[in-house]
């Protein structure tokens, strides 16, 4: 494992008397890889490491409940989402410093930053993609124009060219980011809540855009998840936009899809779109008595190469270091293709952002869109009343 840093090891001096025992909240999909760092980490200094599941769905709330209280575990595994609310809580503690941090992919890092500071060791990126159906497509589209128009060759009276959840903004982000729009500014402070991107230029440029494909009739009227998800799935859908964990339902349909990660098509200006990232890691109760130790193992353990390898070869999404991703794509078989093709998309991403004031914006942005595709209301207008109405429900 590591070798630990001079400070690191002064402050294992004392650690080492201590009888500590550390406890660990994660979901079943980590957990062989964390008892196989667990033993490592036992071995080298006698803690021992107690690692107990919880549901995914409820590691957050149960620790919002335990953690105020002294309880709860010393480490949980958890979204990037989930920092801004546990960091003003106090209930999470900053990672003090990070080895190989230049390993780690920009977008995974930045997830885990709020307000200037580093809240977890993030060890799995996630993004969505467009994916086609190689019996209706016979041509990689390196720009969305060209996607246009193989969609517009795909069409007939059964086969939906294109279609996507156009009125979710979770789906439509990569079109308006891409081009400029963005959610709440980036400083070196982080993010700046009234500072609010989506009405600006490169916002409606990414609007119009989106209309296009509805004026165009290339887009039907009234896509939605369910829609788009069965026609694929049928045969009757030549490019949808989705994710990774829609992949196996296709394969079982017999649908031989292939995968364009949204590095690899763009704008005509050669820019490409930006998806949103989700980044799942590790973080530390900020309320532990073993708060070294905790650090000890996110960070020279969970964090090191062979930890993220590990926890990559037992999950098999995308991973947060861009060393690991190397040598995994180096030696990779078909079995492994959805994972590469999803991780270079989330590599051009921009991350969920992690602050509350998050919240207000998916209902907004989606009332605007659903204005937009329907021809309800002219872009300007529509993302404009979005971006009133966040300022308002967050107190700008």
């Amino acid at each position: 494992m590591r070798k630990l840093t001079a400070v690191l090891i002064i402050l294992l001096v004392a650690m080492s008397f201590a009888s500590a025992k550390l406890v660990i909240w994660s979901s079943e999909n980590q957990i062989p890889a964390l008892e196989k760092l667990a033993a490592d980490f036992e071995s080298d200094y006698g803690i021992q490491v107690e690692i107990q599941q919880v549901n995914f769905g409820d590691i957050k709330s149960k620790f919002l409940t335990a953690a105020p209280a002294g309880e709860g575990p010393d480490i949980i595994v958890g979204a990037h989402d989930w920092v801004g609310e546990l960091a003003i809580n106090g209930l999470i503690e900053p990672i003090p410093f990070l080895p190989d941090r230049e390993q780690y992919y920009e977008v995974a890092l930045d997830a885990f930053n709020y307000g200037g500071k580093l809240y977890g060791v993030p060890y799995t990126i996630e993004a969505i993609a467009i994916i086609y159906n190689k019996d209706l497509v016979f041509d990689v589209p390196k720009t969305l124009t060209e996607l246009e128009q193989l969609a517009l060759e795909a069409s007939d009276d059964e086969v939906v060219g294109f279609i996507y959840t156009a009125g979710d903004f979770y789906h439509s982000a990569p079109f308006i980011l891409g081009r400029g729009g963005y959610i709440f500014k980036e400083t070196s402070a982080g993010q700046d809540v009234k500072d609010i991107g989506l009405s600006n230029q490169g916002a409606v440029a990414g609007g119009n855009l989106i209309k296009s494909w509805f004026d165009k009739g290339l887009i039907p009227g009234g896509p939605n998840y369910n829609l788009m998800d069965s026609l694929f799935k049928d045969g009757l859908a030549a490019f949808i936009v989705n994710g990774i964990w829609a992949t196996p339902s296709y394969r079982d349909a017999g649908i031989d899809y292939a995968i364009i990660p949204f590095s690899e098509i763009a704008f005509d200006d050669g820019t490409t779109p930006r998806p949103f990232v989700g980044v799942q890691g590790f973080m530390i109760n900020a309320k532990s008595s073993n708060k070294l130790e905790a650090t000890e193992f996110v960070v020279n353990y969970i964090g090191s190469y062979e930890g993220q390898y590990g926890m990559f070869l037992g999950e098999r999404r995308g991973t947060a270091r861009a060393d690991v991703f190397a040598f995994i794509e180096a030696g990779a078989g078909p079995e492994l293709y959805d994972v590469l093709q999803f991780s270079k998309s989330a590599s051009v991403g921009t991350p969920m952002p992690n602050v509350p004031e998050m919240a207000s914006v998916w209902g907004a942005m989606g009332d605007a869109l659903g204005l937009i595709i329907n021809g309800q209301d002219t872009v300007e207008n529509a993302l404009s009343a979005a971006v009133e109405k966040i300022k308002t429900t967050i107190g700008n």
